[in-house]
């Protein structure tokens, strides 16, 4: 995998934050093998590639590591994270990380697991309701939405034109893209953000959304999707309303480079896409609850993983298809 795509920028210069020893830290079982880890991972949802790329990658390091991983799905909704983290309290885990799909709705459940002595950390979505996150691993989601924002004016150049955003509100990386891209198009002349909507996650809703901005203006020049989810629903209904409508997706899952890739089908419209790195990001979360049922210690508490930009010529380069 190239270096771009593998580097992770940690704050304070590499410095390691050490954190008090957890109460986890097991004793060396009889025969001097340590006892095995058990930790709960809650994705956002299992309907969304990048989650369960994610998941794969988790499950992959804790074998590495001699770590058990119990998996679950958040389906995108705060009520079903809450009870699969009170479930793993009542089960004693040695830690429990979690994708957030609404901080402000499983923040008490958080806090309920800290006030158990379980340690939480988070990924891809972080929790800005609670202070007792140990680390939060997860793609620097503001610049990613300054990508998209400089995506969106190379492709309309001097002429400009009119966009739309669509996002998520209810979840913390995809409010931080919507700031990210909505600060860097306030700087922008030329172009008017003329739609903004929420998608609650739901390609479905993507879709409808679009259908009614097109009947409202059927001249959108472009749309910024804060998730592949958003970018496939916009792409059913700029298609079936035979607009010219351009698409910026987000994540770089199999789809958008599949779709991106075909410039004479889908890549007419989806042109362009902001990538994460979903292995990294699974692989790194396991590394840092590892390393902070071990030594009692985090690398840091914020651990951002650069965004990327991926078209045409960037899959050809890397030789992605």
């Amino acid at each position: 995998m190239k270096k771009r795509m593998m580097g992770i920028i940690l704050s304070a210069a590499l410095a390691a934050t050490t954190l008090a020893v957890p109460a986890a830290v097991h004793a060396e079982a009889e025969g001097g093998a340590e006892e095995a880890y058990q930790v709960g991972f809650i994705v956002g949802s299992r309907e969304h590639v990048f989650y369960n790329l994610i998941e794969s990658a988790i499950k992959e390091k804790c074998e590495e590591l001699g770590i058990e991983a119990l998996c679950y799905d958040g389906e995108l909704d705060a009520n079903i994270q809450s009870n699969h983290i009170e479930n793993l309290v009542a089960m004693k885990v040695d830690a429990i990380a979690l994708a957030t799909v609404d901080a402000a709705g499983v923040g008490p459940a958080i806090k309920a697991a800290d006030a158990a002595g379980i340690p939480v950390f988070t990924f891809d979505s972080g929790c800005d309701t609670v202070d007792c996150i140990v680390s939060h691993v997860g793609t620097d989601n503001v610049k990613g939405g300054e990508l998209g924002a400089e995506v969106v004016q190379d492709l309309l150049g001097e002429e400009g034109g009119k966009v739309g955003f669509i996002g998520n509100p209810a979840s913390a990386a995809c409010l931080d893209r919507e700031n990210g891209f909505l600060t860097t198009m306030e700087k922008v002349d030329n172009i008017e953000v003329e739609f903004n909507g929420n998608y609650q996650g739901d390609a479905n809703v993507a879709a409808s959304l679009v259908q009614d901005w097109l009947t409202a203006d059927p001249e959108l020049d472009a749309i910024f999707c804060a998730g592949d989810p958003a970018a496939s629903g916009a792409l059913a209904s700029i298609k079936s309303a035979g607009a010219s409508t351009l698409i910026i997706g987000y994540d770089g899952n199999p789809e958008a480079i599949d779709a991106i890739y075909a410039k004479d089908g889908d890549g007419k419209w989806w042109v362009s896409e902001i990538s994460q790195n979903p292995p990294l990001i699974g692989s790194t979360i396991v590394e840092q609850i590892h390393k902070y049922l071990t030594e009692g210690k985090v690398d840091a508490e914020q651990i951002p993983i650069d965004p990327y930009i991926i078209d045409y010529d960037y899959i050809v380069e890397e030789g992605l298809k």
